[in-house]
C-alpha cells in the first residue's frame, strides 16, 4: 500500500470510528429521559475542552512544525497556518449564514427553511458542526504522522460521546422517540467520514498544503467551540459546570497528545 493510499485508508477508518462514537454516546437515551442542566453543562464543556486542546496540540502546532520543516522559514509557517485558520472559520461562518439549520438552544439560523421539518434542521446543524471534526482527523494523518492522526481520532471520538448523549436527550425533549433520537445521533456522526476522506485526499494529493489544511481544520473547530459549544454549555447560568468540563476535557486531550503523539 502506497503512502497516499495508507493516508486515505487511515483517515476514512479513523473518522468513521470517531463518528460512530456519537451513536455510542447516545445509547443511555434508551433508559434515560433527561439529565440535569449541570450535567449537560459539564458534558458540553468537556467536548469543548477536548476540541480546544486538539486544535492547539494536534493541528496548529504540527501544522507550524510541518511548514517550518519544509521551508526553514518561521514567518512563512506562521502565516500559512494563520491563513488556514481564518479560511476554516470563514467556511463555518458562511455555512451558518446560508445553510438552513436550527440549534436546540440558539434557535434557527441560515437561509429560508419553511418546507423543512424541524428535525432535519437539527440534523443539518449537527452536520455543519461534525464535518470539520472529520476533516481534522483526515488532515491529521498528513505528513505520514500516524500517531497524530490516531490521537486526533481518539480525542474527537471522546468529545462525540457526550455530544451524542446531549443531542439524543434534546430530541427526546422535543417529543421524538428513543429510537428516533438514537438514530439521529448516530446518523449525524456519519458525516465525519466524509470530512475525513476530504482531508486525507487533500493532503495526499498536495502535501505542501498540509499546514494550511491543518489551520483550516483548526479554524473551523475554533469557530464551533466559540459560536456553539461554549454558549450552550453556559446557558441558564451553568457557566461553572461548563468550565469544569472544559478544563477536564482540555487536560485529558493534552495528556493523550503528549503520551500518544
Amino acid at each position: 500500500m502506497t503512502n497516499n493510499s495508507a493516508t486515505l485508508f487511515l483517515g476514512l477508518i479513523s473518522s468513521t470510528l470517531a463518528g460512530l462514537a456519537t451513536g455510542i454516546g447516545a445509547l443511555p437515551v434508551l433508559f434515560l429521559r433527561r439529565i440535569t442542566p449541570n450535567a449537560q453543562g459539564v458534558l458540553l464543556g468537556f467536548g469543548a475542552g477536548v476540541m480546544l486542546a486538539a486544535t492547539a496540540f494536534s493541528l496548529i502546532v504540527p501544522g507550524i512544525e510541518a511548514a517550518e520543516l519544509a521551508t526553514q522559514n518561521a514567518t512563512y509557517a506562521a502565516t500559512a497556518v494563520t491563513f488556514g485558520i481564518f479560511l476554516g472559520a470563514a467556511f463555518l461562518w458562511f455555512s451558518h449564514q446560508f445553510f438552513p439549520h436550527e440549534h436546540f438552544f440558539k434557535g434557527r439560523e441560515g437561509g429560508d427553511a419553511i418546507n423543512l421539518k424541524r428535525v432535519w434542521l437539527f440534523i443539518m446543524a449537527i452536520t455543519i458542526h461534525n464535518f470539520p471534526e472529520g476533516l481534522a482527523v483526515g488532515v491529521g494523518f498528513g505528513g505520514d504522522n500516524v500517531a497524530n492522526g490516531i490521537t486526533l481520532a481518539i480525542g474527537i471520538g471522546l468529545q462525540n460521546m457526550p455530544e451524542g448523549l446531549v443531542v439524543a436527550l434534546s430530541l427526546l425533549a422535543e417529543g421524538y422517540s428513543r429510537k428516533q433520537a438514537l438514530l439521529v445521533s448516530l446518523l449525524t456522526g456519519m458525516v465525519e467520514p466524509i470530512g475525513g476522506i476530504v482531508g486525507a485526499v487533500a493532503v495526499s494529493i498536495a502535501r505542501p498544503i498540509l499546514p494550511v489544511a491543518m489551520g483550516f481544520a483548526a479554524g473551523a473547530m475554533l469557530f464551533v467551540i466559540s459560536d456553539e459549544i461554549i454558549p450552550e454549555s453556559n446557558r441558564l447560568g451553568y457557566e461553572k459546570a461548563g468550565t469544569m468540563g472544559l478544563l477536564v476535557g482540555f487536560v485529558l486531550m493534552m495528556f493523550l497528545d503528549v503520551t500518544l503523539g
